[in-house]
């Protein structure tokens, strides 16, 4: 059974919104120290719905907003089998129809029987869901990663959760193209640490989806749940199982400048393929031929959802 949303304490507080124009030309010149080839722009969205993207809607347009839910809280220093939730229940919070659901989070436990990555990525109209989320979970008798599709009846995740939720419809988008990787920092660190450098005062929240066109990734899967306390973010990695996964990947995430005093994870994307691997990205290993090609939205606000009221920076990395 998912917790209702309406039983929990939701926040919501706005984000500062300058243009995408702007934002362009502030990552054009900011992301020059961490990339060679940097190229930001403002376009016209392709259908995210056609390969490469393939994902459940068409755009990142139309009531957009950032979502969190839960957090790494509930998941260590001992997991809280309770804190399941349901994607369905992000359409309550703006009641918008229909709603486009990406991001990252941990995923339904319960329904796969194990602890797993999320990659989720969902439309629903008219309540009829059009389930496209993935989980990737540790294959117990070979140690694989193993990656699988979720069916339209199963909409459920656990724990915690970093979505952006808008309508899906087309219209214009950051677009931002990179080559070969020289600052230390990964490709996402790099876009929020440009900006929180720039609009040092204001929060900004960004959403979407990139694509690692071209190299290798270090991606973890998490194992099943720890029965021994995580207290440090060496336990947290030594329980981990990590990956050098190959292009092309496909990530979905969320990614914020600032805490807002709602005790935010300011950065997390998860990845899926088409040829099985996917995980939660963390860096590129291959940073001379390295490629991104990513697609971003502005929020409008963030609603953070059931924030643990007991809480640590362990494992949010």
């Amino acid at each position: 059974m998912a917790l209702n949303f309406d039983t929990l304490l939701v926040e919501q507080k706005l984000l500062h919104r300058p243009s995408l124009q702007e934002l362009a030309t502030v990552l054009n010149n900011g992301l020059r120290n961490h990339f060679k080839e940097v190229n930001v722009e403002v376009v016209d969205c392709p259908d995210l719905t056609q390969k490469p993207f393939t994902l459940a809607g068409k755009g990142l347009n139309g009531n957009t907003h950032v979502v969190e839910v839960g957090g790494v809280p509930y998941l260590m220093p001992l997991v809280q089998t309770d804190k399941v939730y349901d994607l369905c229940d992000v359409t309550k919070l703006q009641k918008i129809n229909p709603t486009f659901v990406i991001g990252a989070g941990a995923g339904p436990f319960i329904y796969v029987g194990v602890n797993c990555e999320g990659i989720m990525n969902l439309n629903i109209k008219d309540n009829v869901v059009d389930q496209h989320s993935r989980i990737v979970k540790m294959d117990l008798d070979d140690g694989h990663p193993v990656q699988e599709r979720l069916p339209n009846t199963e909409t459920r995740f656990g724990l915690l959760g970093n979505f952006f939720v808008c309508e899906g419809k087309p219209g214009q988008v950051l677009q931002v193209h990179v080559k070969h990787r020289v600052g230390k920092d990964d490709f996402i660190t790099s876009i929020r640490t440009v900006l929180a450098d720039n609009y040092a005062d204001k929060i900004i929240g960004l959403g979407g989806t990139f694509l690692l066109k071209e190299g290798k990734a270090k991606q973890h899967v998490m194992p099943d749940f720890s029965k021994t306390p995580i207290n440090s973010n060496e336990e947290s990695n030594k329980w981990l199982h990590f990956f050098n996964m190959s292009a092309p990947l496909i990530a979905v995430g969320t990614l914020v400048t600032g805490d807002h005093g709602l005790d935010l994870r300011v950065q997390h994307f998860h990845s899926f393929s088409h040829h099985g691997e996917g995980g939660h990205y963390h860096i590129d290993t291959t940073p001379e031929t390295v490629e991104y090609l990513g697609y971003f939205n502005l929020g409008e606000s963030i609603y953070r959802v059931d924030r643990p009221l007991a809480s640590h920076q362990v494992g949010r990395d």
